[in-house]
């Protein structure tokens, strides 16, 4: 059997922390005996490290809990996949610990892992505000302006990608970028990787606080056009163009 890793990274989520471990962890069921569910929680100021603690301590023993990353999503993102390609991962499941994705949805993802190296979520509608559906618009016009790739959704928290391709493309970012998952995807499609997007449930928040707002964002995306650039670069000259 396959080891799938779902990965998910956490700050301050102890309004949504259980509940979407014991939705998530069924999931694991059918898959190999080393497969787990890996939440990166390290600043958290509320109790979530608590919460998860005692979860893998009373019945979740395949929960397993990092708590010595960066505390910025991005990084939280980068050393999740990392850990699950060094644990042995086959595949690799990333979505949030806000409860915003179905798990019901994954299970079509699955089916179909051989086809295609990453099958990516994509939000047609989207639970979380007009506002952070216009900014995923536009971070997809700029992919495409800057490499030439077609993408609907850059930034879905719903992927499931073969361990091995996550690997060929992971380390082209730094251990700190910000924005690991829209150059994922980029790198996925630009270097011709057999890709799928499918389009998912997207609910609203269901508790707590987003660690990301508006104004962040923008100051993320004003960054990312420089990286954009250097990305674009170092891709040239891979292809000696």
């Amino acid at each position: 059997m396959d080891t799938l890793f779902i990965v998910m990274p956490a700050y301050n989520e102890e309004a949504n922390i259980q509940a979407v471990v014991e939705q998530w962890y069924p999931v694991l069921e059918g898959k190999s005996e080393d497969s787990r569910l890996v939440i990166a929680d390290s600043g958290s100021k509320d109790k979530t490290h608590e919460i998860l603690s005692g979860m893998k301590a009373n019945g979740y023993p395949k929960l397993e809990v990092i708590d010595t990353t960066n505390q910025y999503h991005g990084p939280k993102v980068i050393a999740l996949y990392e850990y699950a390609i060094k644990n042995g991962a086959d595949y690799i499941f990333q979505t949030d610990s806000d409860g915003q994705t179905d798990p019901a949805e994954f299970g079509a993802f699955w089916e179909d892992r051989e086809k295609f190296s990453g099958i990516f979520g994509n939000r047609t509608v989207r639970g979380d505000g007009e506002d952070r559906a216009f900014v995923e618009k536009i971070v997809c016009r700029l992919l495409k302006m800057y490499f030439k790739v077609d993408i609907p959704d850059a930034n879905a928290p719903f992927r499931l990608m073969q361990s091995e391709a996550v690997k060929r493309h992971l380390y082209r970012m730094a251990p700190d970028y910000e924005l690991p998952n829209i150059m994922i995807t980029t790198f996925f499609v630009k270097y011709d990787e057999p890709v799928d997007f499918r389009v998912i449930s997207f609910k609203p928040r269901q508790g707590g606080e987003p660690s990301l707002n508006i104004p962040k964002i923008v100051k993320i995306g004003i960054k990312a056009l420089k990286d954009f650039s250097g990305f674009r670069k170092d891709m040239a000259r891979e292809q000696g163009t």
